[in-house]
């Protein structure tokens, strides 16, 4: 703790921001984790976010902070990073997530932090501020991870039939409701791993940007446990309006396709997070649930549902840039 002694009382106050975002983020994205379970009904929603919680806050042992350091460095140029442009990129990506939370679109969290980072950066340095090679790596892996997520899992969805094709109905779904409390635990583990390393990068850029961590940019152990325990309250605290979109509006489940999603989310998670690609938890697994759906047959999943999400992937990036850049004009005419 001793990295942040002299920190001044604004400091405390954008660290407490960073760690609502992260609050929210864990509220916002708990339907990714526990979707699939709650509406296979294998485990019951109460039990589910106590589950999910748990992995989300002990995925920091499982990774290296190879996200966190995108985040941190990798979007805008740490140079022009101050307390303005942290606490309107956050501004930026609290308000879109409260809208799409409200209105039960499942955006993402992750893209809405980045896009208030290019937001606060650009209003404040112009787009000299943006580092090109980490938002084209972010922004190719918005198009893959959901991609990703629908292939793996509908391939796994093929294997898995083909291996079980001799079993009877009940035998199939008696093993897979056991075997889906390893794959949810597998994606809430990958989404803990790689969303709280996102608010880790702000705060630990923050701290740099203000001296607090020496010569050389590190994410403290503190922040780490921090923002894995304000990740976990979050998903605690549920998103039920969300798992009514991701568990039941876009395709029906049953046991063996929610063990399928879960498990190409979470190796696709696993990818990205080892890669240090912050991708959206978001989208993966509704990339995956329709690849279970798809699996079954193209009529079984709801197209105009997925069609409206994909409008709110494209939105929020911008949407969030826009709301951040906004939020950084007013603060810096205020100051």
């Amino acid at each position: 703790m001793g990295d942040i002694i002299l920190a001044t009382p604004v400091l405390f106050a954008l660290i407490g921001v960073a760690l609502l975002f992260d609050f929210l983020n864990g509220l916002h994205d708990a339907a990714n984790s526990i979707a699939t379970i709650v509406s296979t009904r294998v485990l019951r929603p109460r039990y589910a976010v106590f589950w999910a919680a748990f992995f989300n806050f002990i995925a920091f042992l499982f990774f290296g902070l190879h996200v966190a350091q995108t985040l941190g460095t990798g979007i805008i140029d740490p140079g022009i990073v101050d307390p303005a442009v942290i606490f309107a990129a956050l501004v930026g990506a609290i308000v879109w997530n409260v809208v799409t939370w409200l209105l039960g679109i499942p955006s993402s969290s992750s893209h809405a932090l980045i896009g208030g980072l290019v937001g606060a950066g650009v209003a404040k340095a112009g787009g000299g501020a943006v580092v090109a090679a980490g938002l084209l790596k972010t922004s190719f892996a918005i198009v893959l991870s959901p991609m990703t997520g629908f292939v793996l899992a509908l391939a796994l969805v093929l294997i898995v039939s083909w291996i079980f094709v001799r079993q009877t109905p009940y035998a199939v779904d008696s093993t897979f409701r056991v075997l889906q409390f390893v794959s949810a635990s597998l994606y809430s583990l990958g989404h803990g791993g790689n969303d709280a390393q996102k608010t880790m990068g702000i705060i630990a850029v923050l701290l740099y940007s203000q001296g607090q961590l020496g010569s050389e940019f590190h994410v403290p152990l503190w922040v780490v446990l921090t923002c894995q325990a304000a990740m976990a309250l979050g998903t605690l605290c549920g998103g039920w309006r969300i798992v009514h979109t991701m568990g039941s509006k876009i395709t029906r489940l049953t046991p063996m396709q929610g063990f399928c999603a879960e498990t190409g989310g979470a190796i696709t998670l696993f990818m990205a997070t080892g890669l240090g690609i912050p991708v959206s938890t978001t989208h993966t697994i509704t990339g995956a649930i329709i690849g279970v759906g798809a699996a079954r047959r193209m009529t079984a999943v709801r197209w105009g549902v997925a069609r409206h999400i994909v409008v709110a992937w494209v939105l929020t990036l911008p949407a969030a840039a826009v709301i951040a850049a906004g939020s950084y004009i007013i603060v810096d005419k205020l100051s």
